[in-house]
């Protein structure tokens, strides 16, 4: 069999819309500026697919930094890897604020967020230690656990039962020792970590965790801190990881922990190690975002209160949506096969509100899921459009909400 004869099939991840070359459901072609409304398709549509939580996006101060940095280092600045030539005292001064901010002695930079949770988790493990991780994790952070040297068990989706034994069992012959890996708040379906109960596991077996809070930096807590701060376990958390992806609307990663620990990140995570650093338009930019992320209390508010307005508009028009703690809003509803599936996609899109969907195997079969991302820069008009839309889809498709298959 030649190398390139899958290309010629449906197989692989989301086959069927690569085979038809698909731009509508995978790889939705809209205009690049984010706001609540982006243009789609020739017409504008309101926009609930981007995790835009605190609309840093449209901040007019943080383009004009952007513009003011770009002018003065251009995009090169600076040039080479960070243990070559591309550390500056702006980088350490970044690192030094951010490890303030998250309450940890150091913190690390990485250029995306993928490359900061693979590379974190990688350089932490060896073939003697092994790596606890939840079901549900991040692609990211399942490349960075088989990407490792490390052993690794799966526990069930925030079940402290399933994770307490595979911690028994681990411990009956351990020879290193024990990462248990999970996230603060499940970006596909909006719920939260059990961090209490994790944390207390992990101290009863002697283990470390780490967290990738992509969907809980800036976004949980009084001053956006993260998940665990929310529980009150920030302490507890030995490697913490944030994206500046989302709601920090820019682009890299940081890692926090003590210093002995990020130093060994620095030396030994291949992901920044033979990677170039950071640019400075974005430390310059994300300097700024820190202060307005920690200090900004009524984006903060308004984004809770429209995510609390989506929901319970949702939730009064019969659609089952997720009780979760975070702002996500994931919207259940039975379709039967997929082509009626795409059609609901199809039909909420056509009325102006661009929502994503994902079916199975994300979501049990028979279901899809919509995860709508409320941000502080929704209107009251705009939530309100999006819920006349997913009432006329309801009525027009006859989508029988409470007949939802068994599992779910």
């Amino acid at each position: 069999m030649d190398l390139f004869q899958k290309c010629d099939t449906d197989g692989g991840y989301f086959g069927m819309f690569r085979a038809r070359d698909d731009y509508y459901f995978t790889r939705p072609i809209l205009n690049p500026i984010p706001d609540t409304q982006m243009e789609f398709q020739g017409k504008k549509v309101i926009q609930w697919s981007i995790n835009n939580y605190m609309g840093l996006a449209q901040n007019e101060e943080l383009k004009a930094i952007a513009v003011e940095a770009a002018k003065k280092y251009g995009t090169s600045a600076p040039m080479g890897s960070r243990m070559m030539t591309g550390t500056t005292l702006k980088h350490l001064d970044l690192e030094k604020d951010l490890a303030d901010f998250l309450e940890k002695e150091s913190a690390i930079l990485f250029n995306y967020g993928y490359l900061g949770v693979t590379g974190t988790i990688q350089s932490m493990v060896d073939s003697n230690d092994v790596i606890i991780f939840d079901k549900l994790s991040h692609a990211s952070m399942v490349d960075g656990v088989l990407g490792s040297q490390a052993k690794f068990r799966v526990f069930k989706h925030n079940d402290m039962d399933s994770l307490e034994s595979h911690l028994k069992h681990v411990n009956r012959d351990r020879k290193g020792g024990v990462l248990v890996v999970t996230e603060g708040v499940y970006g596909m379906q909006g719920d939260l970590a059990d961090l209490p109960n994790i944390c207390a596991l992990k101290d009863k077996y002697d283990a470390r965790l780490y967290i990738d809070d992509a969907h809980g930096f800036g976004v949980m807590g009084e001053t956006g801190q993260g998940t665990a701060s929310y529980f009150g376990v920030h302490d507890k958390v030995d490697i913490y990881f944030g994206t500046f992806a989302k709601a920090f609307a820019a682009i890299g990663g940081v890692s926090a922990s003590n210093k002995k620990v990020v130093d060994w990140i620095h030396y030994n995570a291949r992901t920044q190690v033979f990677a170039k650093s950071l640019p400075l338009i974005f430390v310059e930019v994300l300097k700024r975002s820190l202060e307005i992320i920690r200090t900004d209390k009524e984006s903060r508010n308004r984004m809770w209160e429209n995510a609390k307005k989506l929901k319970t508009g949702l939730r009064n028009l019969g659609y089952n949506v997720g009780e979760v703690q975070s702002p996500i809003t994931p919207v259940y509803v039975p379709m039967g096969d997929m082509e009626m599936g795409m059609k609901i996609v199809q039909s909420i899109r056509n009325l102006g509100i661009f929502i994503t969907g994902v079916m199975y195997p994300v979501v049990p079969k028979g279901i899809i899921l919509f995860r709508l991302i409320p941000t502080a820069a929704h209107t009251d008009e705009e939530i309100q459009m999006t819920l006349d839309a997913f009432k006329k889809v309801r009525d027009d498709l006859g989508l029988k909400l409470d007949q939802m298959p068994s599992g779910t």
